[in-house]
């Protein structure tokens, strides 16, 4: 038998047997495709660093030990793509490890993980107590996805019946002093605009500031190279308190301004309600 064949033959048994061991370790930590993928990485590295340093290998077989691994490996994660089946036969699929607020202990055993995997698990989404889950999956990635008991999850405000303005994704504005002018212009803001908000939390000039980003509703965050300032929270008190002030004047005049009776006693109402908390928290805004 030629040489060059049995290069090929020995290739494909050593890259079966790789695939074997994957499915064997299971998908307790990473995938078994993403751990193959890794184990065929370093087999192909280390057969092309052999090739380079190791007279004794003929160049040739090296080349051809290479290019089978390399292709094997691109079969397989082809066929993973292209095929249900067969992506079930080289990844496996989702794993249930507790339902209905039980823990599957023989799906524990299947993947190979203990009782503190899962608590590990079950902490890393925030889910410390077993009597809170009603799901827990074993994903083909080896990250677990947990569902909590209705009564445990979260009120959004959709639940509450709240419209909320939708968000986009911030963005810095500012990076170590330097204003990035063409972000400020995509967000609709002026350098002047800018500046008078940077100022309200205490700096003087762009150069003050480290980092400043801007969300999608224009609230600027500035971060300050002084960062032991108080100046940041002194300069905002006031302007709080001169704005709270200004709003409850202006709900005086509207009740004042219109003729409709249920919007002036309204707008009276809202006027007393805004006096009174000014009162409250007035001493905090000194």
């Amino acid at each position: 038998m030629p040489e060059y064949l049995i290069i090929v033959i020995r290739s494909i048994i050593s890259f079966i047997v790789l695939f074997i061991l994957a499915r064997i370790l299971g998908k307790k930590q990473i995938s078994q495709l993403t751990f193959f993928n890794y184990a065929t990485g370093i087999a192909i590295g280390s057969m092309a660093a052999a090739v380079a340093v190791d007279s004794a290998i003929e160049l040739l077989n090296g080349i051809i030990g290479l290019i089978v691994y390399s292709v094997l490996t691109y079969l397989i994660a082809f066929g993973a793509q292209k095929s249900f089946t067969f992506r079930e036969i080289v990844e496996s699929s989702p794993t249930v490890l507790i339902r209905d607020g039980k823990v599957l202990e023989k799906n524990l055993g299947k993947n190979k993980m203990t009782f503190d995997d899962l608590m590990t698990g079950l902490r890393e989404k925030d889910a410390f107590k077993l009597a809170d889950v009603e799901l827990a999956v074993l994903e083909t990635n080896g990250q677990l996805s947990v569902m909590k008991k209705s009564e445990k999850q979260p009120v959004t405000p959709k639940d509450l019946g709240i419209i909320v303005e939708e968000e986009h994704m911030p963005g810095l504005i500012i990076i170590d002093g330097h204003l990035l002018e063409k972000r400020l212009s995509y967000h609709g803001y002026t350098k002047d605009w800018l500046l008078d908000e940077i100022m309200k939390q205490g700096a003087n000039d762009i150069k003050d500031v480290f980092l400043g980003q801007i969300d999608s509703n224009g609230n600027v965050y500035v971060d300050l190279y002084n960062d032991e300032s108080s100046e940041q929270q002194v300069k905002q008190k006031p302007m709080l308190a001169a704005k709270l002030r200004k709003l409850q004047a202006d709900l005086e005049n509207y009740s004042l301004e219109t003729n409709d009776p249920n919007a002036r006693q309204m707008y009276y109402n809202q006027s007393k309600e805004l006096q009174q908390m000014i009162e409250i928290i007035n001493p905090y805004l000194k």
